[in-house]
């Protein structure tokens, strides 16, 4: 089983200020996640902290390109080293942004990655937005975390885009979005590119255990694949501490139902967890909400798998001597029961509680548990039925 490394990479270059005067929040949300206690409940290592540069727009007029496209670009090769590190000592990596721009560097270490191994890496991109708008489809583009996803599959000015010559960083057919929005300003370019789609209500009439098996059967011919989870996916109702809430989101034990479907399995690299603000979050209940889904979410990787002992045969004598004590101490217990016969068969286990095996194996137990502790999670409309995929 693999151990889960945290890696902070608390950027916000790829955010507009939220004022004039202001900058976005969502760099302080690996610190807050932390105060929660993510590292220890995970049973993770401390992978440390890459510092970004300063975030400075100054004077970007539209026109001008991405902002901070320069400081962006190096902040994502070292990431990439970063993540690249982690992978080679067998781990899995935790990236806490941070913005979606982060993506950048995480692809760009999948790519290093499809390069020295061969065969092809994927993405699931769980995120309310497509983060596609590009040159193609837009007349300005500006900050890369609304571009990150049109970035990493090639779109784009050249030093964000194609970092050593690399581009792109993703194929098209290899990038499976989930929990997009139905009403997403980009969706008929994704339709036209080709890309593998469920929106949020899509998750939610499907399932998302089911969702979750279906992202990785399209993923099925990539030697690995990347989870990139933008927590505005989640309803506002239960998760409105980011820069743009949006509607229509799913729920606590939806993400987490499919979350541990994409990283149960090995094909499953790492994962990024960006845009929670915890300036939005005084209280620091949304963070606490948060952590606890991610520990449930990330389960798979924490807890051993269930072994079952293998039972030893006992000789025929043993096993007819056990019989016979059994119908022994049962005749004595009830005077009126008949004599055991000599040839009956051994007692078998007594019924009672579930067995490991059936407990390991309902997909949906550990989510459901671990839901309750999300606070608020309930108080979504649509979604509020209990964990567990949705009939089609």
């Amino acid at each position: 089983m693999r151990r889960i490394a945290v890696l902070d990479a608390p950027s916000n270059l790829g955010l507009r200020p939220p004022t004039p005067t202001s900058v976005p929040g969502c760099a302080k949300a690996p610190g807050a996640l932390r105060d929660q206690g993510l590292v220890a409940r995970l049973g993770a290592r401390d992978a440390g902290c890459l510092t970004p540069p300063r975030y400075d727009p100054g004077g970007w007029q539209p026109g001008d390109g991405v902002a901070q496209a320069a400081e962006i670009a190096r902040y994502s090769v070292r990431l990439a080293d970063r993540i690249g590190a982690i992978l080679h000592a067998d781990e899995f990596p935790l990236i806490l942004g941070g913005d979606c721009s982060v993506a950048i560097g995480s692809m760009l270490a999948m790519k290093r990655l499809q390069h020295d191994r061969g065969g092809r890496v994927g993405l699931v991109y769980i995120d309310a937005h497509s983060d596609f708008r590009h040159p193609g489809n837009a007349a300005v583009v500006g900050a890369a975390a609304g571009e990150a996803l049109a970035l990493v599959t090639g779109r784009g000015q050249g030093d964000l885009a194609s970092i050593e010559q690399r581009r792109p960083y993703v194929r098209d057919q290899d990038v499976v979005l989930i929990g997009m929005r139905p009403t997403d300003d980009y969706r008929m370019d994704l339709q036209a590119g080709g890309f593998n789609v469920r929106t949020s209500h899509d998750v939610r009439t499907q399932g998302a255990s089911r969702t979750a098996q279906w992202a990785r059967s399209l993923l099925s011919e990539c030697t690995g694949y990347w989870v990139h989870l933008d927590v505005d996916v989640l309803d506002p109702s239960v998760m409105p501490a980011v820069d743009a809430p949006a509607p229509g989101g799913i729920a606590y034990p939806e993400l987490e139902n499919l979350l541990q479907g994409l990283v149960s399995g090995k094909e499953c690299l790492g994962m990024e967890v960006t845009v929670f603000d915890p300036d939005f979050d005084a209280d620091g209940v949304y963070a606490q909400d948060l952590v606890n889904s991610l520990v449930a979410s990330l389960a798979p990787l924490t807890t051993p798998p269930v072994t079952i002992p293998t039972q030893t045969k006992r000789s025929s004598r043993s096993r007819s001597r056990r019989s016979t004590s059994t119908s022994k101490n049962s005749a004595s217990a009830s005077p009126d029961a008949a004599p055991a016969s000599a040839t009956s068969a051994p007692v078998g286990p007594p019924s009672g509680p579930v067995s490991p095996t059936a407990v390991s194996t309902a997909p949906d137990s550990v989510a459901t548990t671990a839901a309750s502790t999300s606070a608020t999670s309930a108080a979504v409309g649509t979604t509020s039925a209990p964990a567990g995929p949705t009939p089609s």
